[in-house]
C-alpha cells in the first residue's frame, strides 16, 4: 500500500479496533510516503493519540508538538498534548494547552472540566512543595542547634532521610540549599548527624544522574573518600553506599526517565567515573585510610571495574586499573600484619584484594593483555626480592601468596620465577616466627598447584614437621599442620591424613577444635582450624568425635557467617565428610576377590561409615543449625561463594534430605529458598545434587509453605532438569512426585510444568519398565491434563497420547489403573473429542473400560464408571455403542444395589448413566438387560 491517505484509513480502522500498535505503524508508513503538510498534522495528531492509549506519553507529546508546529490552532493536537503534559507531570504546560483549547471552544465542558482539574492540582502542587520545603527548613534548624533536644534531632535526622528518598522531597531539599546544610552536618562530626546526611544524600542520588553528578562535585571526591576512611563501620558502608548510587547514576543505571528537552541534556561522565577510580585505588595503599575504609574500596572496585558480562567487548576500565593500580593491589596483598608499619586491615582486607586480582585477571580478553598483567606482578615481585632484606622478601613472598588465592594460572607462573620456592622453603627453616608464619602460608596455598606439589612435597613436609614440633606460637603450629594435611593429601602420602608429630589424626583433630573454640584467638588464625578438619574429618573417628562436640561445630557455624572464601570452602569439605555425601567408588565383588588372591590391599569400609553412623551424624547436625549456616553461606557473594564451595553445600544438603522425617526441618530453617540457585548455578554435578534435594522436599511438602509466593515457579526447572536419562532412577522418580505435588496446586503451575518443556519426558517414563517410575509419571499426567493446553495436545491429530492412557488403564499394577483411569475421566470429561476417539485408537478400549467399571479397587471402579458416563453423555451413537455391550448389564447390575454410604458415590455413578441412557430413550425405565 503506497497511498498515505489508505493508510491513514486503514490507521483509522486500527484504533477503532483498538489495535493501537498496529495503528500507529500504519500512520508511521503514511508519514514516509505523505508530502501534503496538513494531512501530516493528521497523521501526528492521530499517531499522539495511540501513543496516549499505549501510556507512551513523552512520544504523544513529541508528535503533538509536531501537528502543532504544523498547524497551531489544531485544538485536537493541541489538548492531546496536554492530556500527556499531565501524565508526565508537566502541570503548567498541560494547563496552558488546555487554556488555549479552551478559548477556541469556550463552551466545550470536557476543556472546562480539565482546567479546572489542572488548576486544583497545581494549587496543590505549590502547596506541597511550599510545605515541603518549610518543613525541610524547619528540619535543617532542629539538627544544626546544638541546643536541641535528642529526640528531636533524631526524629528531624529520620525525616529528612524519608524524605530524601522521595524524589519530590530530594528536590526540593536540592533546590533550597540542601547540600551546603548536609555538608555542614557531616562537619560536626557527629556520628548520628553525619549518617543522616549522608544517607539522605543517597537518597537524593538514586536513578538521577544530574543531581548525581552536581553532589559527587559540590562534596568533591576526595572528602567523599575521606568519610569512608573513617574508623567506623556505619559511616564508612553509608558512604560507601553513597558512592555506589553515584557510580550506578555516572554508569547509567539510573531509573530516571528523561522526556522532552531534557534529553538532549548528555552528560559526560568517563571523566568522573575515571576520577572516581583513581581516588579509590590511592586509598588502598594510604596509611590514613582504615582497614574498614581499605575494604570498601576494594569492594567498590570488585563491584564497578571488570564487566558485568564478557559478551561486552569494552574492558577499558579493568586495563585502566591494570595500568594505574595494580602495582597498588599488590601492595595490599604484600602486607605482613604482624610487621611494623603494616597498612591499616581487617581480617578479610587482604582476600578482598587477592578477589579482585582474580577478576581483574579474568576480565583480560586476549594473552597480550594477560601478558602485560603477569610481567608487571613480576617486576614488582623482583623489586622486593633481597637476600640482604629479609623483610623485605617477606613481602615478595606474601605476595605471591595472595596472587595463589586469586588468579590461580598467574599464582603458579609466579611460584616458578627464579628463587621464590627456594625463598619460600628457606624461611621455613628461619629462627623468626615471622618467617616460618609467611612461609607456611605461602606452602599451604601454593600445594594446590600439583606442577610444583613435588618440589614441595619433597622439601617442605620435613620442615612443617620441625616446625610444629618444635614452635610454641599457635598461630604457626595450626598453619604447619594445615600445611601437612595438605601436603600429604596432594603428594598422595600417608602425612597428610594418618599420623603427624607422633600423634594420631584425632589428636591433631582434638587441637583444631580447640584452637577452632578459642574466641580469644584471631579469626584469621582458627580459619585455618577449620581447614585442618576439613582435611582431619576424613578419618571416620574424627568426624564421628567431632559431630558430638556441639561447641565445635558452633563456632564452626559462626565463622562460616564471615565473608571469606577458604573458610566457606574448607566448611562445607568437612560437613560434606561428616554427612559422607561425597562420590565413592563401588567395589565389584569379583575384582576384590581377585584382589584378595593377588595379595594386594583392600580398602574396607570403616565401621563408623556405614549407613547407622552417617545417619547419626546427619541428626546431630540437624539438631546444632547446621540448614541455617548453610542457608547464610549461600547468601555470600558469588566471588566468595566459588562453584566449587556450591556443589559441596549441595552435597551436603541432599544428604540431610534423605530422611523425609527430617525435610520440614529444614524447610523451616530456610533450606528450601537456598536450595534453589545452588540448582540454578555451579558445577553441573552441584546443581545435579541442589535439584535433587529440592525434588526431596517437593515431593511431600506443601509448596505454599516450602516455597512461598513466586519461589515455586523457580524450582520447576530444577525438577524437569532430572528428567533425564542420563540421571538415576531414584532423581527421575523424586522429580516425577514434585511434578505430581506441584502439579495438582494450581493452573499456573501445571503452565509452567509445560512451558519447561517437561511433557515429553513425563510421556516417556509413561512407557517405562519399571513400575514406581511409570506409576509417577502416570500420576503426574493425571494432574497435567487438568490443564486445557495439555489436553489439546490429546486432541490433536497423528499422536498416541490417548492410545497410552487407554493402554494404561488395563495395566495389572493397580497404582497405574488408577492414575490413568483419573487422567482418562477428566480427559473425556473436558473435550467431547477425546470421548470418540477413544474408540478409535484401540480395540481394547470397551474391554478395558469395562474392567475398570468392576474393578475391586472402588476408586477405580468410580472412575471408570465416570468415563463411562462421558462417552454416554458425549453422544447419543456412542450411548447407543455401549448399550449394545455387556457394559449395560454391569451399569444395571451396579446401579440396582441397595444404596450404601461407603460406595453410594459408585452406585449414583452407574445410576447417571443408565438415566442419561434413558433419557435417549435407548432402554426404558426399569427394563432389564
Amino acid at each position: 500500500m503506497e497511498d498515505p491517505i489508505q493508510l491513514k484509513e486503514e490507521g483509522n480502522k486500527y484504533f477503532q479496533a483498538s489495535d493501537y500498535e498496529r495503528a500507529a505503524q500504519s500512520y508511521t508508513q503514511a508519514m514516509k510516503l505523505n508530502k501534503d503538510r496538513a494531512l501530516q498534522a493528521v497523521l501526528y495528531r492521530n499517531r499522539a493519540a495511540c501513543f496516549l492509549k499505549r501510556e507512551e506519553y513523552a512520544k504523544a507529546a513529541s508528535d503533538a508538538s509536531r501537528a502543532i508546529d504544523i498547524n497551531s490552532s489544531d485544538i485536537k493536537a493541541l489538548y492531546r498534548r496536554s492530556q500527556a503534559l499531565e501524565k508526565l507531570g508537566k502541570l503548567d504546560q498541560a494547563f496552558k494547552d488546555a487554556q488555549k483549547c479552551a478559548t477556541m471552544e469556550p463552551h466545550n465542558k470536557n476543556f472546562q472540566e480539565t482546567l479546572r482539574r489542572l488548576g486544583a492540582d497545581i494549587q496543590e502542587k505549590l502547596r506541597i512543595q511550599f510545605s515541603t520545603d518549610m518543613r525541610v527548613q524547619k528540619m535543617f534548624e532542629i539538627l544544626l542547634d546544638e541546643n536541641s533536644e535528642k529526640e528531636k534531632r533524631e526524629k528531624a535526622a529520620n525525616n529528612l532521610i524519608v524524605l530524601g528518598r522521595e524524589e519530590a522531597g530530594a528536590e526540593r531539599i536540592f533546590q533550597n540549599n540542601g547540600v551546603s546544610l548536609l555538608l555542614q552536618l557531616i562537619e560536626t562530626k557527629n556520628a548520628e548527624l553525619v549518617l543522616a546526611a549522608v544517607r539522605t544524600l543517597s537518597g537524593m542520588c538514586t536513578g538521577h544522574k544530574a543531581r548525581a553528578t552536581a553532589i559527587l562535585h559540590y562534596l568533591g571526591i576526595d572528602n567523599i573518600c575521606m568519610w569512608m576512611s573513617v574508623d567506623n563501620e556505619e559511616i564508612s558502608l553509608a558512604v560507601c553506599n553513597l558512592l555506589q548510587t553515584i557510580t550506578d547514576c555516572l554508569l547509567g543505571q539510573g531509573k530516571e526517565e528523561h522526556h522532552g528537552k531534557e534529553e538532549a541534556v548528555v552528560l559526560d561522565t568517563k571523566k568522573d567515573l575515571k576520577m572516581i577510580t583513581m581516588r579509590l585505588l590511592d586509598m588502598l595503599v594510604s596509611k590514613n585510610v582504615s582497614g574498614q575504609g581499605r575494604d570498601r574500596a576494594l569492594n567498590l572496585l570488585n563491584k564497578n571495574i571488570p564487566r558485568k558480562d564478557l559478551k561486552d567487548q569494552d574492558n577499558s576500565r579493568t586495563t585502566f586499573v591494570i595500568d594505574n593500580g595494580l602495582k597498588k593491589i599488590l601492595k595490599v596483598v604484600g602486607q605482613i600484619p604482624e610487621m611494623p608499619g603494616c597498612l591499616p586491615l581487617t581480617e578479610n582486607t587482604q582476600l578482598t584484594a587477592s578477589i579482585l586480582l582474580n577478576k581483574l585477571y579474568d576480565d583480560l580478553r586476549c594473552d597480550p593483555e594477560r601478558d602485560n598483567y603477569r610481567v608487571i606482578c613480576e617486576e614488582y615481585i623482583k623489586s622486593k626480592i633481597d637476600p640482604q632484606n629479609m623483610d623485605k622478601t617477606l613481602h615478595a613472598i606474601q605476595i605471591v601468596s595472595g596472587v595463589l588465592q586469586g588468579p590461580f594460572d598467574l599464582g603458579n607462573k609466579l611460584l616458578g620465577m627464579k628463587g621464590v620456592m627456594e625463598m619460600m622453603v628457606a624461611l621455613c627453616g628461619s629462627e623468626r616466627e615471622i618467617d616460618q608464619l609467611v612461609a607456611v602460608e605461602a606452602l599451604i596455598h601454593a600445594s594446590t598447584k600439583l606442577s610444583r606439589a613435588t618440589f614441595i612435597i619433597s622439601n617442605g613436609i620435613t620442615l612443617l614437621k620441625e616446625i610444629y614440633k618444635k614452635t610454641k606460637n599457635e598461630k604457626i603450629k595450626i598453619r604447619a599442620l594445615v600445611g601437612l594435611c595438605k601436603l600429604g593429601s596432594a603428594g598422595g602420602t600417608d602425612y597428610g591424613l594418618r599420623q603427624f608429630a607422633e600423634g594420631s589424626t584425632e589428636k591433631l583433630a582434638r587441637q583444631c577444635r580447640k584452637w577452632l573454640c578459642n574466641t580469644s584467638i584471631d579469626a584469621r588464625t582458627r580459619k585455618w582450624a577449620v581447614e585442618g578438619l576439613a582435611y582431619l574429618t576424613l578419618d571416620a573417628d574424627v568426624k564421628d568425635d567431632f559431630v558430638e562436640d556441639e561447641q565445635a561445630l558452633q563456632a564452626m557455624f559462626e565463622l562460616a557467617k564471615t565473608s571469606d572464601k577458604t573458610i566457606l570452602y574448607s566448611v562445607a569439605s568437612a560437613l560434606v565428610n561428616c554427612t559422607n555425601s561425597y562420590d565413592t567408588k563401588e567395589l565389584v565383588p569379583e575384582l576384590v576377590q581377585l584382589a584378595k588372591f593377588s595379595k594386594q590391599h583392600v580398602p574396607e569400609e570403616h565401621p563408623k561409615d556405614k549407613k547407622d553412623f552417617v545417619v547419626k551424624r546427619v541428626k546431630r547436625l540437624l539438631k546444632a543449625g547446621v540448614v541455617s549456616a548453610l542457608a547464610c553461606m549461600v547468601k555470600a557473594d558469588s566471588a566468595i561463594l566459588t562453584d566449587q564451595s556450591k556443589e559441596l553445600i549441595a552435597r551436603v544438603f541432599l544428604a540431610l534430605c534423605d530422611d523425609p522425617k527430617d525435610r520440614g526441618t529444614i524447610v523451616a530453617q530456610g533450606g528450601g529458598k537456598a536450595l534453589i540457585p545452588l540448582a540454578v548455578e555451579g558445577t553441573d554435578v552441584g546443581k545435579i545434587k541442589a535439584s535433587h534435594a529440592l525434588a526431596k522436599i517437593a515431593a511431600i511438602s506443601n509448596p505454599d509453605i516450602a516455597f512461598p509466593g513466586e519461589r515455586v515457579y523457580e524450582v520447576v526447572r530444577p525438577l524437569v532438569s532430572l528428567l533425564n536419562t542420563e540421571r538415576d532412577g531414584l532423581q527421575n522418580y523424586e522429580a516425577l512426585l514434585g511434578l505430581t505435588n506441584f502439579s495438582g496446586r494450581s493452573d499456573k503451575l501445571r503452565m509452567k510444568i509445560v512451558k519447561e518443556g517437561a511433557l515429553p519426558d513425563i510421556e516417556n517414563y509413561m512407557f517405562e519398565n519399571h513400575d514406581q517410575l511409570r506409576q509417577a509419571a502416570t500420576e503426574c499426567m493425571c494432574n497435567l491434563v487438568v490443564s486445557k493446553e495439555v489436553q489439546e495436545r490429546f486432541v490433536a491429530d497423528g499422536n498416541d497420547r490417548l492410545k497410552l492412557v487407554v493402554l494404561l488403564c488395563g495395566e495389572d499394577d493397580e497404582k497405574v489403573q488408577k492414575a490413568a483411569a483419573g487422567a482418562l475421566a477428566m480427559l473425556t470429561a473436558a473435550q467431547k473429542k477425546l470421548c470418540s476417539k477413544m474408540t478409535e485408537v484401540t480395540t481394547q478400549w470397551l474391554e478395558i473400560l469395562q474392567r475398570l467399571c468392576l474393578h475391586d479397587n472402588m476408586e477405580v471402579q468410580h472412575r471408570g464408571l465416570v468415563i463411562a458416563f462421558n462417552l454416554i453423555s458425549a453422544s447419543k451413537e456412542l450411548a447407543k455403542k455401549l448399550v449394545e455391550s455387556e457394559l449395560l448389564e454391569i451399569l444395571t447390575y451396579v446401579g440396582k444395589q441397595e444404596d450404601d454410604p461407603k460406595k453410594q458415590h459408585i452406585i449414583n455413578a452407574a445410576r447417571d448413566c443408565l438415566t442419561k441412557c434413558m433419557d435417549y430413550g435407548l432402554i426404558k425405565p426399569l427394563s432389564r438387560a
